[in-house]
């Protein structure tokens, strides 16, 4: 066995590979969570349309296939600030709608406290218990495109309570995304920090969306 030896503590190799992925994860993350508010803060103050859904999704599928493909280089980072920079934009039309409603910015505020709670609640929670989550890969796959397929039927049909469930049904999907990824990162199941952030912060942008709608609906603003 490889043993890395500091002082009198002995810690295997493949921990202090998790804890460097683990590491680099959150930081990246943090990094791509500002910079995403940074765009979507430009948007809103210059007041741009939302780009529309055709355009969304091939800007965000587009953005995420070359982010994989160069997931093991420096151009990795770079592709991982361009998706989610591109996500902040789309963001900030969909902020500037809520936000001019009468009890608007809190709901967003609700949203957004919302989300930091879930996120930091189910990772402390992966992190400290240490459980294994990956039996949840299968079930989460199936899920979120359930769930996609549904939403885009939403759209198409105008049907204002599947589009409700949609929310609803990503915001379990979601957390439970959270709880698998973290667990994955501690356990050696992702050793790739861009991927992992990129799906810690694909479950952020989508938890927040969702609460945003459902606290809308619940508020009786849309």
């Amino acid at each position: 066995m490889n043993i890395y030896t500091s002082g009198t503590l002995n810690v295997p190799a493949q921990s202090i590979a998790t804890n460097r992925v683990l590491r680099n994860t959150y930081a990246l993350l943090a990094l791509t969570l500002l910079f995403s508010s940074v765009t979507a803060g430009i948007t809103m103050a210059l007041n741009l349309p939302h780009p529309g859904l055709v355009l969304t999704l091939a800007g965000y599928f587009g953005l995420l296939f070359l982010t994989t493909r160069f997931r093991n280089s420096g151009l990795g980072l770079a592709m991982v600030f361009a998706l989610t920079g591109f996500m902040g934009y789309t963001l900030g039309p969909l902020l500037n709608a809520y936000l001019s409603l009468p009890n608007g910015p809190q709901l967003v505020m609700t949203a957004l406290g919302g989300t930091g709670v879930v996120f930091l609640g189910l990772s402390g929670y992966a992190l400290v218990s240490r459980k294994d989550f990956s039996f949840m890969g299968g079930f989460l796959m199936a899920g979120i495109l359930v769930a996609f397929l549904a939403g885009l039927g939403a759209v198409f049909f105008d049907m204002a309570g599947l589009a409700l469930a949609v929310s609803a049904m990503f915001v379990l999907l979601m957390a439970g995304l959270i709880l698998y990824e973290t667990s994955n990162i501690i356990h050696g199941g992702e050793t790739n920090y861009i991927m992992a952030t990129v799906t810690l912060y694909v479950a952020i942008y989508n938890l927040f969306t969702s609460l945003l709608h459902l606290l809308g609906a619940a508020g009786g603003q849309e």
